[in-house]
C-alpha cells in the first residue's frame, strides 16, 4: 500500500498549479484557470469507485462557482482516494480506514467517511464490498474492546498513548469510552441492510458483538453506581482524561447512559452526554429491527426497544431544561443529581447534528429547533465570531477556535436558504486556499488551523454539497 501521508502531503501543499492573486478577510480570489485538483493521481489513490467518480462528474456540472466545483472534486472523495486499506481477509472482505494524519481508525469516524456513499453502493459492487469490509472491521474491533474508540490494524503496533492507564490490549489505540462508537457500528450495518437488503454482514461474529455493545451500554448505565471502566492520561490538559483516577465524576441511576468523552474525544464535564445517548435511543432502535426480522430474536429484539424507550424517557425528564430567553431547550451533559451545561460539541453526535444524524421520532422538534436558537446565538460561551468567520467551537482545540464540521452542520439542518448559502461562502473563505476542510480555524485568521488531512470533514463537506444538488439545485447554481 503506498505512503497516505506523503500522497495527501504532496497534493495538499506542494503546488498544485493554484494561484493566490489576493487576500482579505473574506477569503481568496483565484485565476479560474488555476483551479486544478487535488486529489491524488488515480494509480495513487487507495480506493476507486465508479459510481463516485461518476457523481462527481454529474454533481460539478450542477455547480457554477469553479472555487466551489473545486472543492467539491477535492472533499467528497477524500475517505477513497486516502485513507482506504481494503483486501479480502479469509474469504471476507476486510476494510480498515484511518481518519486522516492520524494513522488509525476510529469507529465513529469511519462510518461518517464513507456514509455518504451508501446511497451508491447498488450501482457499484466494489463500493458495496467497502461497506461489507467495514461492518466486518468494525466487528472484530468492538470484540477486541467494545470500551476503545480507536485502532491499529497492526497488532504489534505501540500507541503513542501506551502510558495511558489502563494500558491498551495489542490493535488499541485509544481507549475512551464513547457512547457514539457502539452506536456508529449499529449505523453502518443497519444503513447498509436497509440500502441493500444483505443480511450477510449479519454472522455469527456480528451478533457477539451486538451483544457486547448492548451489555456494555447497560453497564455504563451505572445503576449499581460503578463501573468497570477507567481512563487515565498524563496530561498538562485536563480535558483528555477522566477525573476522580479515571472515573470521571459522579451520577445518579437515572436511566441515562455515562459516557466518559465527547465525539471530539474530551473528556465529559457531566457523564450523561446527552446527544450521544440520543443516539443509543435510534441504535438500539435499530438494533431491535434486525433482531425482529433478521435474526427473529423476539426476546433481545425486544431487550433492545425496551432499553430504547428507557433512555429517551430519561433524556425527555432530565434533559430538557425552560431556558428565560429561548423557551425549553436541551442540556449538553446532566448528571441526573440536576447539574446541567449548556454548550455543544461540534463534532457528531451533537446536539445541532441531531436533525441530521437521527430520525424525529427521537427527539423533540420545538426543543430541538430552540436549542438551536441558543447555539447559534452568541449566548453559547462557544459560539465565537472574528475578522475570519464565525460558528461554534468548543474545548477541543481551545478558545477562538471555529469548527469547519459545525458550519457543515448548520448548513445542514438549516430550512432557511440564506443561512446555506452564508455558511457555504463562509466555508469557502476559510480552507485557506488548500481545498480542502480543516479541523478547526482560528476567527481572526484562517491560516491559523489545525489538520491539513480531516477526511471526515472533507467527505462531509462533499455530502453537503450533494443533498443541495439533489434537494435545491438551484441555490446551489445561485452560488
Amino acid at each position: 500500500m503506498i505512503s497516505r501521508r506523503k500522497f495527501v502531503q504532496d497534493s495538499i501543499l506542494a503546488s498544485t498549479g493554484l494561484t493566490i492573486l489576493g487576500s482579505s478577510i473574506t477569503g481568496y480570489a483565484y485565476k479560474l484557470q488555476d483551479f486544478k485538483s487535488n486529489r491524488p493521481l488515480p494509480e495513487n489513490r487507495t480506493f476507486n469507485s465508479k459510481a463516485v467518480e461518476e457523481i462527481i462528474i454529474k454533481v460539478k456540472q450542477g455547480i457554477r462557482n469553479p472555487e466551489l466545483s473545486w472543492l467539491f472534486e477535492n472533499c467528497f472523495p477524500n475517505t477513497l482516494d486516502t485513507t482506504v486499506d481494503f483486501e479480502i481477509k479469509d474469504g471476507k472482505p476486510d476494510a480498515f480506514i484511518i481518519t486522516g494524519d492520524i494513522d488509525a481508525m476510529w469507529l465513529r469516524d469511519s462510518t461518517a467517511q464513507i456514509w455518504p456513499y451508501l446511497p451508491l453502493v447498488n450501482s457499484d459492487k466494489k463500493l458495496k464490498d467497502l461497506f461489507r469490509g467495514l461492518i466486518n472491521r468494525q466487528t472484530q474491533c468492538i470484540l477486541l474492546d467494545p470500551y476503545a474508540n480507536a485502532f491499529f490494524k497492526d497488532l504489534t503496533r505501540i500507541s503513542e498513548w501506551k502510558d495511558d492507564k489502563p494500558r491498551q490490549k495489542p490493535g488499541v489505540h485509544e481507549r475512551k469510552w464513547e457512547i457514539d462508537s457502539l452506536c456508529y457500528a449499529i449505523r453502518l450495518a443497519h444503513g447498509y441492510y436497509k440500502e441493500t437488503g444483505d443480511q450477510s454482514v449479519f454472522d455469527s461474529q456480528w451478533d457477539k458483538a451486538m451483544r457486547l455493545a448492548v451489555e456494555t451500554l447497560r453497564t455504563e448505565q451505572r445503576k449499581n453506581g460503578s463501573t468497570p471502566y477507567y481512563f487515565e492520561r498524563v496530561s498538562s490538559n485536563s480535558t483528555v482524561t477522566a477525573s476522580f483516577y479515571g472515573k470521571g465524576r459522579p451520577v445518579k441511576p437515572v436511566g441515562l447512559i455515562a459516557s466518559s468523552f465527547r465525539p471530539s474525544d474530551d473528556g465529559t464535564l457531566f457523564p450523561f452526554l446527552i446527544p450521544s445517548n440520543l443516539f443509543a435511543v435510534e441504535a438500539l432502535a435499530q438494533l431491535s429491527e434486525i433482531y425482529k426480522v433478521v435474526f427473529r430474536d423476539t426476546a433481545f429484539s425486544d431487550t433492545c426497544a425496551l432499553f430504547s424507550e428507557e433512555v429517551l424517557e430519561a433524556v425527555n425528564t432530565y434533559a430538557i431544561t425552560e431556558h428565560l430567553d429561548y423557551g425549553n431547550i436541551y442540556a449538553y451533559e446532566v448528571d441526573g443529581f440536576g447539574n446541567k451545561v449548556f454548550i455543544d460539541d461540534p463534532n457528531i453526535p451533537s446536539l445541532i447534528a441531531m436533525k441530521y444524524l437521527i430520525d424525529e421520532a427521537y427527539y423533540d422538534k420545538v426543543v430541538y429547533n430552540n436549542t438551536r436558537s441558543y447555539l447559534l446565538s452568541h449566548d453559547n460561551p462557544y459560539y465565537f465570531k472574528g475578522k475570519a468567520g464565525e460558528g461554534q467551537g468548543g474545548p477541543h482545540a481551545g478558545m477562538d477556535t471555529i469548527w469547519p464540521m459545525g458550519i457543515i452542520l448548520r448548513a445542514m439542518t438549516s430550512t432557511d436558504d440564506k443561512e446555506i448559502v452564508w455558511c457555504i461562502r463562509q466555508l469557502m473563505n476559510t480552507h485557506n486556499g488548500s481545498g480542502f476542510m480543516h479541523e478547526t480555524f482560528h476567527k481572526d485568521d484562517a491560516s491559523k488551523y489545525s489538520r491539513d488531512w480531516f477526511a471526515w470533514a472533507n467527505t462531509l463537506f462533499g455530502e453537503l454539497i450533494l443533498k443541495l444538488y439533489n434537494e435545491k439545485p438551484q441555490l446551489l447554481q445561485s452560488i
